[in-house]
């Protein structure tokens, strides 16, 4: 997954204007019809892989539809954008690299793009390549640059629902019945069924409490020996301390392993007429297994789990040979696609889909697929938003990756 930083820069809007200002010497040169041959799906990979990611990265805070304000109305985030140019006249001239001022900037030839720095060789190298072919883009609905955004209102989205508003603290609430309540969670849930008129359930008999906690929460029934030890235990800390039991048991993160691998769509083989073997899928399993028993913080669960392959610091195991956050992004290789696809390309954007379904629903909660085609028709999610996280998962490619440690 390519890191999508985002530059704090500051500039001046001369020296932007100062690279457009040779714009009347190209015109000449240019022309839409450049842009017209249809690229070949090598040409459309290389610019998914290598060039997107590379304006995301290093473009798009000025040269985009969310820059405020776009940088000499110049847009790099559309094939439409980049052929119209900037408002001084066209940018790129489609198979002659030297000749267009996008590679002049990036060289440092006129003024320097990016201004926090220069590109390193080998990517200039890839804009240079990529506007040999002919700048391949592929095919996308036109937009108008000059209109503003109408139709999709995300603040007043996120006005209407609950789920959208920050997180405030609350006090618990007052009750009746102040004998029940075990701690503060319970005080809440007291006092709404005491505002219907309700009174909790009876207390479970011992047997039955044991049985209980033993399945929630590691999915087995209690063995005789625990059962023996609970029914003779009368300390008044006995159920803190069968929890604590059950919470230490290696059971317990297989039980909930489970749940997790239900939400990231684990599977050892890809589905489809063929059917294929995810190589060694088992290693994300026992990480997730790994990750529960060892009370791994949820915020470093998803960390790895979204960019474990980019972290300056990974997890390592306890005996210091395996990378562990590493193993973490391994669900977004579980994925379902063909065994032999008539339509790589196509295949590839079902599996780009199917990635940010899961991402979106595993982590956010949301159906975010949903703005595929259109506007989410009830969440704060625009289509925008959508094709933004394409562009990041798209450049994503499935890797054999070492999680052994190299000094071993």
């Amino acid at each position: 997954m390519p890191r999508m930083r985002m530059h704090a820069q500051s500039r001046s809007k001369g020296s932007l204007l100062a690279w457009c200002s040779t714009a009347g010497l190209l015109c000449a040169l240019f022309s839409v019809s450049s842009f017209a041959a249809a690229p070949t799906a090598d040409q459309l990979e290389f610019f998914e892989s290598r060039v997107r990611p590379l304006l995301a990265e290093h473009c798009h805070q000025c040269h985009s539809a969310q820059a405020k304000p776009v940088f000499a109305k110049l847009y790099l985030d559309t094939a439409e954008g980049l052929r119209q140019g900037s408002e001084a006249g066209p940018v790129v001239v489609p198979g002659r690299p030297d000749e267009s001022r996008l590679m002049q900037a990036v060289r440092g030839e006129s003024v320097q793009m990016p201004p926090t720095g220069k590109l390193a060789d080998d990517q200039i190298s890839v804009l240079a390549k990529w506007i040999e072919m002919g700048a391949p883009w592929p095919q996308e609905a036109s937009r108008d640059f000059a209109a503003s955004e109408t139709g999709f209102d995300l603040d007043a989205r996120k006005q209407a629902h609950w789920a959208w508003h920050p997180v405030k603290a609350a006090s618990p609430p007052e009750v009746r019945n102040q004998a029940w309540p075990l701690n503060d969670v319970d005080r809440f849930l007291l006092a709404r069924l005491e505002s219907e008129g309700l009174s909790p359930a009876e207390e479970a008999d011992r047997p039955t409490l044991l049985r209980r906690l033993s399945f929630a929460l590691t999915g087995l029934p209690p063995s005789p020996e625990q059962i023996e030890a609970f029914l003779n235990d009368d300390s008044p800390a006995a159920y803190e301390r069968l929890v604590d039991r059950l919470l230490a048991s290696s059971h317990f993160g297989e039980r909930w392993a489970r749940h997790w691998m239900d939400l990231v769509r684990y599977s050892e083989s890809h589905g489809s007429e063929g059917d294929p073997d995810v190589p060694q899928a088992w290693r994300y399993r026992d990480y997730l297994i790994r990750a529960l028993n060892q009370d791994l913080p949820y915020d470093q669960l998803v960390r790895e789990h979204i960019a474990g392959d980019l972290l300056d610091e990974p997890r390592w195991s306890a005996d210091g040979k395996t990378n562990e956050s590493l193993l973490g992004v391994a669900h977004f290789r579980m994925v379902e696609h063909a065994f032999q696809p008539v339509e790589p390309l196509e295949d590839r954007v079902k599996w780009t889909d199917n990635q940010i379904d899961v991402f979106s629903k595993a982590f956010q909660g949301l159906t975010v697929s949903c703005a595929r085609c259109h506007d989410h028709k009830f969440d704060a999610i625009s289509q925008k938003d959508f094709y933004s996280l394409f562009g990041v998962f798209y450049g994503a490619r499935p890797i054999q990756a070492t999680i052994d440690n190299p000094k071993d």
